[in-house]
């Protein structure tokens, strides 16, 4: 498996929009037609690929010259617990600092939670409801 850095005119950004679309928003019955991915152009895509199979995913989009977030995780249901996710994110995190990013923030999925905070994340704020699921506040400091 090899991660590689993509735009939004790159060939596997197709499987990538529907590696997301079938991981976070199908289960939760919204239609492809209802999503919009607003923030793509301005974010950093790394994707996870088999040959030319996407199987893993992650976006970075700043929000200041220092501070950005971590949006959009998804990795194929029948890869997940096999560290490409973490894999992933460490990626997203190395090229970031590199860049000169010092943080990391996430709305993570309630069930979610566990997994950022064993890769350094820590809650901060109140729970509230994005995509009509919970969520929680997540950052880290590289």
């Amino acid at each position: 498996m090899e991660i590689v850095l993509i735009a939004p005119t790159h060939p596997l950004y197709a499987a990538e929009v529907d590696l997301r679309f079938r991981v976070l928003r199908a289960p939760l019955g919204i239609r492809r037609e209802d999503v919009r991915y607003p923030l793509d152009q301005a974010s950093l895509h790394w994707v996870g690929r088999e040959e030319e199979r996407v199987v893993g995913c992650v976006l970075f989009h700043p929000e200041t010259a220092q501070r950005g977030r971590l949006l959009q995780m998804a990795v194929e249901p029948a890869l997940q617990g096999r560290g490409l996710g973490r894999q992933l994110v460490h990626t997203l995190e190395a090229e970031v600092k590199s860049r000169g990013f010092g943080e990391v923030t996430l709305h993570a999925r309630e069930e979610k939670v566990g997994f950022y905070q064993r890769l350094g994340y820590a809650l901060y704020g109140d729970p509230f409801v994005e995509v009509g699921i919970p969520h929680r506040l997540m950052r880290r400091e590289l």
